[in-house]
């Protein structure tokens, strides 16, 4: 799976946990550019994307999750081993 691929399937699971198909979602998005993004939605984003992509985040991966990047960062790295 290329970058684009895991990048088109985390703006889904973005969609999904919003609820709302219309976010604009890319790269650079953070959670202040959403507002629904609070600790609760973080939790449903990292369980619904090892849902998706069938891997499991370490704690200390986690932590470092800032921007949708960091999330198509984490799982390239994690779909590559």
């Amino acid at each position: 799976m290329n970058r684009d691929e895991i990048l088109e399937k985390v703006i889904s699971v973005f969609h999904y946990i919003f609820d709302d198909s219309d976010i604009n979602i890319n790269e650079q998005t953070t959670s202040g550019d959403i507002e629904d993004w609070d600790s609760l939605a973080y939790i449903n984003l990292i369980g619904a994307c090892e849902l998706k992509f069938e891997i499991k985040f370490g704690i200390n991966e986690i932590s470092k999750l800032k921007s949708v990047g960091d999330f198509v960062d984490l799982i390239e790295k994690r779909l590559i081993k």
